[in-house]
């Protein structure tokens, strides 16, 4: 299993920041305050969700099919994801 980038800090909950990045071929590393793309915001099972849905030309139809759900639900789960992506885009525009 290949590990996630954590995106909440363990101890109080907060979105973490990236601080360093590192090139494992020349050994460069980069080091500053970095903010996680809106991408990686989101849960695993989120992304998961949004990367099948790509995959499925956004056919909420198809993935209802796939995922043995109702179409409703998988809209339901679509609409919810939407609006976390607009709370997430929101959060960064205040914090500008």
């Amino acid at each position: 299993m290949i590990p996630k980038l954590p995106i909440q800090c363990p101890s109080c909950v907060e979105s973490l920041q990236v601080a360093q990045l590192h090139c494992s071929s020349c050994g460069t590393s980069v080091n500053g305050s970095f903010s996680l793309p809106l991408y990686l915001k989101l849960s695993q099972e989120e992304q998961d969700f949004v990367l099948q849905f790509l995959i499925n030309s956004g056919s909420l139809k198809e993935m209802a099919k796939q995922m043995n759900n109702s179409y409703p639900t998988i809209r339901n789960k679509l609409d919810d994801i939407i609006e976390k992506i607009n709370r997430l885009k929101e959060d960064e525009n205040t914090a500008l």
